[in-house]
């Protein structure tokens, strides 16, 4: 961050009557102090704890998306972006909320973190906040600081991270809010953020010195402490709670089975070793780019096909191994891959729900509910209606979950955007995923001696296509593309659906219905809009458009394509193939390229 950003005045030396914490969260333009006595030496409660008020004014673009905001660094770098909105933050929260409360933050390592942290740090403090927990060298992972804030029951928490978009100082930064259940904060606040970014004035922020992030500890000043936590305890505590961990131990060391993580140098690089390698007993050998780096290692940070390019590459190779998986930038999404087979996301979260009870304790009782986004292909409807539990479909977004799991109603949950989770917090959950998968393989194989044919990840998917038929599906993404046009081409879309009925004919395909989607939360009746263009027919093929909210520049269409086949017959087509008709068909309702000028998508997913 440029140096200007916070101008904090030293500490003074002087003593003061202690100020009444209240009088800390007002408008007053004057600093004020707390103070008592003090030896020299380490920073301590006896410490003194001096609060500036900073006058600042808005800043256009701090609109929060629906996963925080983000921007590039250089943006965040602008003297007080970052501060405006954090202070807009605690200005929008309850007093209750915070004052006197423990916050938790930490991130996904990437560059202008550390910097951040500071700055957080500081303006928590001279707002009143009690206690921040924060990740050894600002390492958590999404999941992590759910997990943290449920634990430990904090306020709530910072995750500094733009997902699985690319780091370092010429690429993306982001940062968002969660609550006391340890899920993204509702739009309720959201809106009241940005609301006040647009009429903030002061940033009130304690005059401390920088927190020493590397070494685990304690330091206090005034009545404000940092506790510097290490990023996995807490988090590996909770994952041996959820799953039989000898269970999936007895299965990694196995000389005939091999497994391979790559954690895409981002922050799961910090969870794996202890994990994967010293819990469960797997070579070491087996995680790729495991190393957290600022900028990804020059990397973009998300578990697909296109992106996870080392990892696809090795299993579909002549010497794949068994069972292969990714997660992204902050640590919450996956992919999983078996021996020259790719599970989809929408696949994966079915193939979970259903084995959930049989291999992974968490479930022994059952699942309570199943849920997914919108978007993502309906493969976990079957597995709903076969279980007889509630199914919920939900807007893109996690925090749409975390409602129906605070209300006891949900217990697996998914989106296509290869995002995979559970009630055990209120965040999707990369490792998670994969743990789910390595309890599935592991007890589907209990048994089996050394040198029998194991059951294999495509084995398990196939015999889950038999069961409940197969949902063809893929998502066409066109990054970046020009914010207007992409806009024009939604109006267009909005026409369409606006003077369609059911019955019209789309080439071979018969229209039930097609609409704007809207959701009404059946815990606290909120309702949105807005939420994805559906063009959905008669066989059960659907066509779905929406602009995405997770990119930092400019705008991403995403194309939704699904078809439902129940004849086993032709499980094994390729998606591409089997739903050739529905994507030429989608891009000729769409004028996709008259719009847009892209005559290819930038991921196939």
């Amino acid at each position: 961050m440029a140096s200007h950003a916070l101008r904090l005045c030293p500490l003074l030396s002087t003593a003061r009557p202690t100020l009444p914490r209240a009088a800390a969260r007002g408008g007053h333009a004057a600093a004020f102090l707390v103070v008592r006595c003090s030896s020299a030496g380490a920073p301590s409660a006896a410490q003194a704890l001096k609060i500036n008020s900073i006058p600042t004014k808005p800043v256009e673009g701090q609109k929060t998306g629906t996963s925080g905001l983000r921007k590039k660094v250089k943006v965040f770098q602008e003297e007080n972006y970052l501060a405006n909105w954090i202070q807009a933050l605690f200005n929008s929260l309850p007093p209750e909320d915070y004052v006197g409360g423990t916050l938790v933050l930490g991130g996904d390592g990437r560059y202008f973190n550390k910097e951040a942290a500071q700055i957080i740090i500081k303006i928590a403090a001279g707002n009143g906040v009690g206690k921040i927990l924060v990740g050894r060298n600002g390492i958590l992972s999404t999941p992590a600081v759910s997990a943290v804030i449920r634990k430990r029951e904090a306020n709530g928490g910072f995750i500094m991270s733009a997902s699985h978009n690319p780091g370092g100082p010429d690429n993306d930064w982001g940062i968002k809010f969660n609550y006391s259940s340890g899920q993204p904060a509702p739009e309720t606040i959201t809106d009241q953020i940005y609301g006040n970014t647009l009429s903030i004035s002061e940033i009130k922020t304690a005059d401390i010195p920088d927190i020493d992030l590397s070494s685990l500890g304690v330091v206090s000043y005034g009545d404000f402490t940092v506790e510097v936590i290490d990023p996995v305890s807490d988090y590996l505590e909770l994952m041996e709670n959820v799953f039989d961990f000898q269970l999936i131990k007895d299965l990694l060391t196995r000389p005939d089975f091999r497994f391979i993580f790559d954690a895409m140098h981002a922050v799961t690089g910090a969870y794996a070793g202890p994990i994967f390698v010293e819990k469960l007993g797997a070579d070491p050998d087996c995680i790729l780019n495991g190393v957290p780096l600022e900028d990804f290692g020059n990397g973009h940070p998300d578990p697909n096909l296109t992106y996870a390019k080392e990892l696809v590459f090795t299993m579909f190779g002549t010497r794949a191994p068994d069972f292969g998986a990714a997660s992204d930038g902050d640590g919450d999404r996956n992919m999983i891959l078996g021996k020259r087979f790719f599970v989809t996301p929408s696949d994966s979260v079915a193939i979970i729900a259903a084995n959930a009870q049989a291999a992974i304790p968490y479930f022994q009782s059952g699942t309570k509910g199943l849920a997914r986004s919108m978007p993502t292909s309906g493969a976990l409807d079957r597995v709903a209606e076969k279980l007889n539990v509630p199914f919920f479909e939900v807007p893109t977004g996690w925090k749409f979950f975390g409602n129906l799991m605070d209300a006891g109603k949900l217990s697996v949950c998914g989106e296509e955007s290869f995002g995979t989770g559970s009630d055990h917090i209120r965040e999707k959950d990369g490792i998670w995923a994969v743990l789910a998968w390595l309890s599935i393989i592991a007890h589907r194989n209990k048994g089996k001696k050394v040198g029998e044919k194991l059951v294999s990840v495509e084995d398990i998917a196939r015999e889950h296509w038999a069961t409940y038929g197969r949902n063809f599906f893929s998502r066409y993404d066109y990054e970046e593309c020009e914010s207007d046009s992409a806009n024009k081409m939604m109006e267009h879309l909005r026409d369409v659906v606006a003077n369609s009925k059911p019955g019209d004919k789309y080439g071979d395909y018969t229209l039930q219905f097609a609409d704007d989607f809207s959701y009404t939360d059946p815990v606290d009746g909120s309702t949105v809009s807005k939420q994805g263009l559906r063009f959905v027919f008669t066989d059960g093929s659907r066509i779905i458009f929406r602009l995405s909210g997770t990119g930092s520049a400019g705008a991403t269409i995403r194309l939704y394509i699904e078809q439902f086949e129940s004849d086993a017959s032709k499980h094994g087509l390729d998606a591409q193939t089997a739903l050739k008709p529905l994507i030429d068909l989608a891009l000729s309702v769409s004028k996709l390229k008259d719009f847009t000028g892209r005559d290819r998508p930038t991921v196939i997913t």
